[in-house]
């Protein structure tokens, strides 16, 4: 019997199980066979993994890189050797961000009382995108200044991400990228994802906004990266984990069997534009960044941002299809979450599952929720009636 255990949170995550996840583990055990693996199919923000993750063979999916990243803080565990000495960190970072920062483009918050000065300083911040850079881990610095973070903000997230890259083949590696992650979440001036920035319109914003700004990443790294470590030394995990990239249909065909959780979008709104600059962080391959009539797009998107074809009404059925005859030829168990919000009603998605299984294997099971929708005007929630689709 798996139950679900308690975890660190790692990022502000939309459409996150973590507040009912007891209700999925619950739904996972009716169906799921001892000593068969788990295979979370659509991974995101790793609940799963931190939930159950070291009580099975588990293995962890998603397109994005980001999620692999976050599963993996999840389930490594660490020896005391593993880890650097955190003042040694800091020590390094302040060195890169004194030898890069540019004061012509560095703002003190704390001085700004004028909602005019202050848009016309962060502009300067913004054009660093046209700008180049002499150094290397330049990135945050030149796409992000004066978006949902400062220039100074940036050249410490760069100053870091460089320094991640010299653990980069060892366990501590993913517990760097998700301090990091969270740390760039509770710094940023937006509400958790990175779909747009805000700008300073009123007198209430521009305060807002500055309280973000003056906020230290390295403080929210250190926080984050000392209770990780904790979090792994005190693991114990005796199971396999395996970790993929891939398309839900290429990560079914790699399954040999067992249960399958899936979790996919629900909403028109893919993913891939709420986190982009978490996958540019891991990736950190300077993207071409999205342009609309030669004008670069205000969310500075990736150009090449994944696309799901359950965010898209014309592929969604076609995608659930895809999914449930993925499950049926790994001989897999299958739990799907989906909700009354869906881009397809529970009612069209029970007909697609009953073309394939009879309705002796097909169980249904709901619980209410609230979805987490991350806006900081108006509702962060809505009620929304969640669903457990078991396939036995």
């Amino acid at each position: 019997m798996l139950t679900a255990q308690p975890f660190p949170s790692l990022i502000k995550y939309m459409g996150s199980k973590t507040k009912i996840i007891d209700f999925i583990v619950d739904g996972i055990n009716f169906i799921h066979q001892k000593d068969r693996p788990v295979l979370d199919l659509f991974a995101g923000s790793a609940s799963l993994a931190g939930a159950i993750g070291k009580q099975v063979n588990f293995i962890s999916n998603d397109i994005q890189e980001y999620s692999k990243i976050l599963s993996k803080t999840y389930l490594v565990v660490l020896n005391e050797t593993d880890i650097p000495d955190i003042s040694h960190i800091y020590d390094q970072a302040l060195s890169i961000v004194e030898h890069n920062l540019d004061k012509n483009y560095v703002i003190d918050y704390n001085k700004l009382n004028n909602i005019n000065e202050f848009n016309n300083l962060e502009e300067k911040q913004k054009d660093l995108i046209n700008l180049d850079f002499n150094y290397e881990y330049h990135l945050f610095a030149k796409n992000y200044s004066g978006t949902w973070w400062s220039y100074e903000q940036c050249v410490w997230i760069d100053a870091l991400r460089k320094i991640a890259d010299e653990y980069k083949d060892k366990p501590i590696y993913s517990i760097f990228l998700s301090s990091l992650m969270f740390a760039m979440a509770y710094t940023s001036q937006g509400t958790g994802h990175y779909a747009q920035y805000r700008d300073a319109k009123t007198n209430s914003s521009f305060k807002d906004i500055c309280i973000y700004r003056k906020k230290e990443v390295f403080k929210f790294f250190d926080k984050k990266f000392k209770e990780l470590c904790r979090y792994s030394l005190l693991s114990v995990n005796s199971f396999t984990s395996k970790f993929l990239s891939c398309d839900f249909k290429d990560a079914l065909e790699l399954f040999d069997g067992g249960t399958v959780y899936a979790d996919p979008p629900y909403c028109f709104v893919h993913y891939s534009r709420f986190y982009h600059a978490l996958e540019t962080l891991v990736l950190y391959d300077y993207p071409e960044i999205q342009k609309k009539n030669n004008v670069i797009v205000k969310g500075r998107y990736r150009e090449d941002r994944h696309q799901s074809p359950f965010c898209i009404k014309t592929k969604v059925e076609d995608a659930f299809l895809d999914l449930f005859k993925g499950v049926e030829q790994s001989n897999s168990q299958l739990a799907l979450s989906y909700s009354n919000t869906g881009m397809i009603s529970l009612e069209t998605m029970m007909e697609i599952a009953s073309s394939l299984w009879n309705s002796e294997r097909i169980e249904i099971l709901t619980t209410d929720h609230q979805h987490m929708t991350l806006g900081r005007q108006g509702t962060r929630y809505r009620d929304v009636k969640e669903c457990l689709l078991l396939i036995k």
